[in-house]
């Protein structure tokens, strides 16, 4: 059956289903999983390659400017250490007076900064810009520069000098100073723009392969992996679909089976198919033996009930002709009212034991309009005069509440209800009957009693069959234990539901019928 129960209702009114939890990785999707586990993988590699391939290029730019810086570092010591007169010779001077400015040498191209230090003093300074022409460099740069020479003059002479990287108001720059011959301190410079230009156009090469890479790889992988683990979701379709079958009881058709391309032994995915399929072959003939069992003692209880009827009729008669016809002794006359009695109490059993056998088989309802507030008055006057020790009320609405049922079954619900709540309490409990409709408009009939409640490891099984209360609150008849049973066969067999609420003080029984 389709049909809710109250407390189904009134959890999915309350907020129904929880929804995945995307924040705990417990709950992906093993597709989700293998997809960014690649991708994670991926992406530490390629961020290994392009460090690797970052670091190679730097050191070999480094080296390469280098390698140009102290050759132009020794040009410039060479051309800075010779006479006026030779430098004069080699340069268009006519009559130079010290010693040339480094920048003069030959083979300085654009961009080199050369500065030397005479004394305490930087005699000449600057660098060759773009169009081959000499400008100064501002105060801020010579404090840098006026740094690095000092250092080198306080060194002892070292035949290769380390260069070192600074940033000047010109540029990034390697500096490297050197000593000449003639004790000046000559710094020589060349800008670091082109290599920063070349990693960085490598960075940005790397970032765009790489991530074009991942976005096709990631695409690929998805489609991959989701095709490899289809035979995965087809087992687990097929499980999913077995585990929503009402396996407890009834006829079940266990048809679901793993297609076979997905229950190919050999394989995991394959060897797990194909595990699942003989378990459901397995469960499929245990169901249908349990069928058959259930068939059988169905039958057997209702052949036997059918038969019962009639010598418990004859007992009874045979007792009252005896009631009437014969003079018996108090002894007697006691005897034949216990045999009476307890020929009144199996025959309730055999009607009971029938009327279950009867539902169990799925005999059809006979269906018209009841009015549920007429059938709850009728049964509550009935109890009136059957038990007028207990105080019994009525909840019921301004407006009669009908629903197409069987009325002979509900009537039975209804007395069944009451009696449990007569048999089970003790004389001056408040028994109330009510109907209402619910916020979904099914009708909803209720048996409340102020009594000392269901014991809580009862309440779980109070409508399986021959389910008795203990002794404190059995009270003073006894009990068949297949009433509940009853009333919830006849619920359900009208698509509805019945439920239990107890404490002590409060006991109720909501049956639930569908508008």
């Amino acid at each position: 059956m389709n049909q809710l129960s109250g407390a189904e209702r009134r959890s999915t009114v309350d907020g129904g289903e929880p929804g995945r939890r995307w924040t705990d990785p417990n709950s992906w999707r093993l597709r989700t999983k293998l997809v960014l586990a690649t991708m994670l993988l991926l992406v530490a590699i390629c961020s290994v390659v392009g460090s690797l391939l970052y670091a190679s290029m730097d050191n070999f730019l480094t080296q390469q400017l280098d390698t140009q810086l102290l050759q132009a570092s020794r040009r410039a010591v060479q051309f800075g250490s010779l006479s006026p007169q030779q430098a004069s010779a080699g340069t268009d001077q006519s009559t130079p007076t010290s010693h040339p400015d480094p920048l003069g040498a030959r083979g300085q191209g654009a961009g080199t900064l050369n500065a030397r230090l005479h004394g305490d003093v930087l005699d000449f300074q600057g660098l060759i810009n773009a169009e081959g022409q000499r400008v100064g460099l501002p105060s801020s740069d010579l404090a840098v520069i006026f740094s690095i020479a000092r250092s080198q003059a306080t060194q002892s002479e070292r035949p290769d000098p380390s260069p070192i990287d600074r940033d000047l108001s010109v540029g990034h720059y390697r500096l490297v100073a050197a000593k000449s011959p003639t004790g000046d301190v000559i710094v020589t410079g060349l800008p670091l723009a082109a290599k920063d230009s070349a990693l960085a156009q490598l960075v940005l090469t790397t970032i765009i392969v790489s991530g074009g890479g991942l976005v096709l790889i990631g695409l690929v992988g998805t489609y991959v992996i989701r095709r490899t683990l289809k035979p995965l979701a087809q087992v687990s379709s097929v499980a999913a679909k077995v585990a929503q079958l009402p396996l407890d009881a009834g006829e079940v058709a266990l048809a679901m089976r793993v297609p076979p391309s997905a229950a190919h032994p050999g394989t995991e995915v394959g060897n797990v198919g194909h595990a699942l399929n003989r378990m459901l072959d397995n469960v499929a003939g245990a169901l249908q033996a349990r069928q058959e069992s259930e068939k059988r003692v169905r039958q057997f209880v209702a052949d036997a009930s059918h038969e019962l009827r009639t010598p418990l009729t004859a007992i009874r008669g045979y007792t009252d002709m005896l009631k009437m016809t014969e003079s018996l002794s108090p002894q007697g006359s006691e005897s034949l009212g216990r045999v009476e009695t307890q020929s009144l109490r199996m025959s309730r059993l055999v009607e009971d034991l029938l009327t279950l056998a009867r539902l169990d088989e799925g005999q059809p309802l006979k269906l018209g309009p009841v009015d549920l507030t007429q059938l709850v008055v009728e049964t509550v006057t009935d109890q009136k005069v059957i038990a007028p020790d207990h105080q019994w009320r009525l909840a019921l609405p301004a407006e009669p509440v009908e629903v197409r049922a069987d009325g002979a079954r509900l009537h039975q619900v209804m007395v069944n209800l009451l009696s449990n709540a007569r048999k089970h309490t003790e004389a001056g409990t408040v028994v109330t009957a009510g109907v209402a409709r619910s916020a979904a408009g099914d009708a909803v009939i209720t048996v409340t009693d102020n009594g000392p409640g269901v014991p809580a490891e009862l309440q779980k099984k109070v409508f399986s069959r021959f389910t008795r209360a203990d002794k404190a609150r059995t009270g003073t008849e006894g009990s068949t234990g297949l009433g509940l049973s009853i009333v919830q066969a006849i619920v359900e067999a009208h698509g509805g539901s019945v439920e239990l609420s107890s404490r002590p003080g409060r006991t109720e029984f909501a049956v639930y019928l569908p508008a």
